[in-house]
């Protein structure tokens, strides 16, 4: 549809608005991405993010008038605008989980093995069978019903799909390509994400960050470098050696003259339990 000047200083604006109240803003290509699909995405997000679409230019410059302008390399293509106050991980996850199964066509490259197995079908004797049959597709008739005999691999991964064997696969309802909306790109808290970044695994993610954090920790303690995570740690640790060191030397302070009276009596107590036994242990060989 289009637009007045006045309504489109007025969408940017408000375009504008959309953008900083939200602390994620990402970026969905739309290119090669079936309506339906898209509009599957927009449902799926309805409750808690926004989906825009619009020019490219009208998009770059709500950006670069929010302080976004980070993103405006990334919008390249048809691009639709994701705004929300979730994690960038999290949005993603939730985008590219919907996944829409496509047909062969021919000279398409298999991304995969696509295989058949043995067993009955559902498809009616016809020219059917002669169509599978133009497939590579070994099939017989049995109780009226089409039946293919053997396990087979139509294609190889990496090999190309011809006309009559993507003519077949359709017959048999088998689908081995698939599409999926990926964000290309995600800022959040003034960090950008690009599409690796995002599509790393969040368990994965969570276990380095505590491996890390528990080799700085281990590090900072070997060092003495004092951060908030290890200082109650690190003054325990100085002062009991400031103690010993204190102790060994008979240092004149009070903290260490209380350990010292306690260190001294202990000793008094263990020599007055020891004199009594010495004491009785004469006596009895004085007897004998």
């Amino acid at each position: 549809m289009t637009m007045l000047k006045s309504q489109k200083i007025e969408f940017v604006k408000n375009l504008e608005k959309d953008i900083k109240a939200h602390k994620t803003v990402a970026i969905l290509p739309m290119e090669g991405l079936p309506d339906r699909l898209f509009q599957r995405v927009k449902e799926q997000l309805r409750s808690n993010a926004k989906v825009v679409v619009a020019r490219k230019s009208l998009i770059s410059r709500a950006l670069k008038e929010s302080g976004f302008e980070k993103l405006e390399p990334y919008i390249t293509g048809n691009v639709a605008l994701i705004l929300s106050n979730g994690e960038p991980f999290e949005l993603y996850k939730t985008i590219s989980s919907n996944k829409l199964l496509l047909a062969a066509k021919p000279n398409q490259i298999s991304p995969e093995d696509i295989s058949i197995e043995a067993g009955e079908t559902s498809i009616a004797p016809g020219q059917t069978v002669t169509d599978l049959k133009a497939g590579g597709i070994d099939v017989k008739i049995d109780k009226g019903k089409v039946v293919i005999s053997k396990d087979k691999v139509l294609v190889e991964k990496g090999k190309k799909i011809s006309g009559a064997v993507a003519n077949a696969l359709k017959i048999l309802d088998i689908k081995p390509f698939s599409v999926a909306p990926k964000l290309k790109v995600a800022l959040n808290g003034g960090l950008i994400f690009n599409e690796v970044a995002l599509g790393v695994d969040e368990v994965f993610v969570n276990n380095e960050i505590a491996r890390n954090f528990r080799e700085a920790f281990a590090l900072s303690l070997e060092m003495g470098f004092v951060t908030k995570y290890n200082a109650d740690m690190l003054l325990g640790r100085g002062y009991r050696n400031a103690m010993a060191v204190g102790i060994e030397a008979k240092v004149p302070e009070p903290e260490v003259t209380k350990a010292l009276i306690a260190r001294a009596a202990a000793e008094a107590a263990s020599v007055s339990v020891q004199v009594p036994a010495e004491a009785e242990a004469s006596a009895e060989q004085k007897t004998e």
